[in-house]
């Protein structure tokens, strides 16, 4: 067996202690095999790469409701902790916003190990929203945060309705860093976790209680894509006073030791992330996009197994404002720097000016009332 540390490239260097988590990797994987050798090829579009024909420098600026950004690439929560562990690795500032870990009202050990796994096209995790809790958080996080000068939007979990509403109204009304709230009520790997997330009558009664608390910050719902149909979720969350959604967050799956004959991950299940649900992902984001959002003038935040700038434009013509980058991070921590230029040099080589020209430019037409 290997150790994640060995599977960074030398460059970085000894990660921080919230990078050397519990993980378990086949001796004989690299972390995604075909991952590396990706990102290697696919070098961004530039402007360099274009004719001498001036053009204009496209502007990547986009907004979820009020909160506007310089560009669409975020962190998807859980993947770089509260800043501080990922500042050493890539520049921060060239974010359009960062995702904190989940805060808790009080804090949460999370699961045993192991916690996390390599899959063939991706990565299982059961961290088990593993955080500091809210108080700490305040104390010890909140400044690093403030220094960024880039948005920060705090994900938040909980298990009653009333753990979102205190959190998500403190967070609302005593930090002023904070200028967006995603709720957390999609994650699979924690007992109870989908309880929210997958059935739009509590899903509706949640949003609308943390939403009477919740005025100055942007209010995001993540939604999970264990349903029959996200649409029906995605509109839950809309009609009771949601200004944006982030979807998906990762699919319930599992991983087992053939020679132990017992699951890899000490959860048993865990969530899939990665290459192997983009597709999946991609159809989701276009069915509430067509469905839903677009006719509610609702952005969505699209995340799932984006590697590259292509990604990216894909989620973006799906319907996507925004894009969050998760487990690519784990190859390369300055993904989103190369999002960025390689979406600006596609716009630039297709004659789109604005960020919001693309945003559900793929061609298929809405689905009528």
């Amino acid at each position: 067996m290997t150790t994640i540390n060995a599977l960074i490239p030398a460059k970085i260097g000894h990660l921080p202690p919230l990078w050397q988590i519990s993980v378990r990797f086949p001796a004989h994987f690299t972390l995604f095999p075909s991952a590396v050798k990706l990102l290697s090829m696919n070098q961004p579009v530039t402007h360099q790469t274009l004719s001498s024909t001036t053009v204009q420098t496209p502007d990547l600026k986009t907004s979820i409701g009020k909160l506007e950004m310089a560009n669409p690439v975020m962190t998807a929560s859980g993947t770089c902790g509260y800043a501080d562990e990922y500042a050493d690795f890539a520049p921060l500032s060239k974010l359009g916003a960062f995702v904190t870990k989940s805060i808790s009202r009080q804090p949460r050990k999370g699961n045993e190990s192991y916690r996390v796994v390599e899959t063939r096209a991706g990565m299982l995790n059961a961290i088990g929203l593993a955080n500091i809790g809210l108080e700490r958080f305040v104390t010890e996080k909140v400044p690093r945060l403030a220094a960024m000068n880039i948005p920060v939007i705090v994900n938040v979990p909980g298990w009653s309705v009333e753990d979102y509403v205190d959190v998500a109204s403190y967070l609302d009304e005593h930090l002023p860093v904070v200028r967006g709230i995603e709720l957390n009520v999609s994650c699979p790997n924690v007992k109870n976790g989908l309880s929210f997330g997958t059935d739009p009558i509590r899903l509706g009664e949640l949003v609308a209680a943390v939403r009477k608390r919740v005025h100055r910050t942007v209010l995001i719902v993540k939604l999970s894509p264990n349903v029959s149909d996200i649409a029906l979720t995605a509109k839950a969350a809309i009609d009771a006073g949601a200004d944006a959604l982030s979807l998906v967050n990762t699919f319930t799956a599992m991983a087992i030791d053939i020679e132990t004959q017992k699951p890899v991950l000490a959860n048993e299940t865990g969530g899939l992330s990665g290459p192997a649900i983009k597709p999946i992902a991609v159809f989701m984001v276009n069915r509430v996009f067509r469905q839903v959002a677009s006719r509610h003038h609702i952005p969505i935040i699209a995340m799932g197994g984006i590697q590259t700038w292509q990604d990216a434009a894909e989620f973006i013509l799906a319907g996507a404002s925004a894009v969050a980058v998760g487990t690519a991070l784990f190859v390369n921590p300055a993904v989103h720097v190369d999002i960025c230029d390689g979406l600006s040099g596609y716009m630039a080589r297709k004659g789109i000016t604005r960020l919001a020209d693309l945003v559900g430019r793929c061609g298929i037409p809405a689905t009528p009332n």
